[in-house]
């Protein structure tokens, strides 16, 4: 095993064209990157087709890393792994909105119209769950089921930070088998209250801005940034 500060060295060594230093690290996480694939066997996609995405990614995790993230390398490569996986699934049409959400989308957006109509005003996400009795995190999936999902290594918007998105703003010590399950959105999700929950998913998944957020969920911009360092704080904590 590699200590943190010679795959550093090797990262910077790949990234100014070393292909020496791109194998060794390749080969030093190979077993991260088959605990991660495991994951999306049985989808429609080989084993060795699963290995070459990930490799793929983990080619994009060095190009792209930046020791200034203040992250482990390992734990950089996990998002960027996950994401060049699913977003070949999602272009090469795996991965499909189901008929339910897609349902509930249009119904959502007839409520939206009559309630604007009638009330000459969009109506909060909390009200739309409660007319259809679902979950307000069901509700904005619904919403943005045909948005194209934005990517966890994604900057966030221009003019309010250099920071990537939650992923690479998280540190952690954990081994690479705990990160793997503590890294992934969903996992990180399950414990979140329904409101928080709903910030995260219309701030990092579907781009949505701070004040589309608080005209939403009927409460002011500066609520919804300090809910959304809150949670960040949170998810933070309890990864470290």
């Amino acid at each position: 095993m590699l200590d943190s500060e010679k795959v550093r060295e090797l990262v910077k060594e790949a990234q100014a064209g070393s292909e020496e230093a791109k194998s060794a690290l390749i080969a030093e996480n190979s077993p991260l990157i088959k605990s991660i694939i495991k994951r999306f066997q049985g989808k429609g996609l080989e084993y060795d087709d699963l290995y070459q995405l990930g490799c793929l990614g983990f080619v994009k995790a060095i190009k792209n890393f930046n020791p200034d993230f203040n992250v482990k390398f390992s734990t950089y490569v996990v998002p960027m792994v996950i994401g060049e996986i699913k977003r070949y699934m999602r272009d090469d049409g795996a991965i499909k909105v189901s008929r339910a959400i897609k349902t509930l989308n249009l119904k959502i957006n007839k409520f939206v119209d009559s309630y604007y109509m009638e009330k000459k005003e969009k109506p909060s996400v909390a009200e739309i769950a409660k007319h259809f009795s679902v979950d307000e995190g069901d509700v904005v999936m619904a919403m943005d089921s045909a948005r194209m999902p934005v990517s966890l290594y994604a900057p966030f918007e221009e003019g309010e930070s250099d920071s990537l998105l939650v992923i690479d703003r998280v540190d952690s010590e954990h081994n690479d088998d705990s990160l793997l399950d503590k890294i992934t959105i969903r996992q990180m999700l399950r414990d979140l209250s329904k409101r928080d929950r709903t910030i995260i998913l219309m701030r990092y998944f579907y781009d949505k801005t701070q004040s589309e957020i608080a005209s939403m969920l009927k409460i002011s911009q500066v609520q919804v940034s300090r809910l959304e360092n809150r949670i960040l704080d949170g998810l933070k904590k309890k990864l470290s």
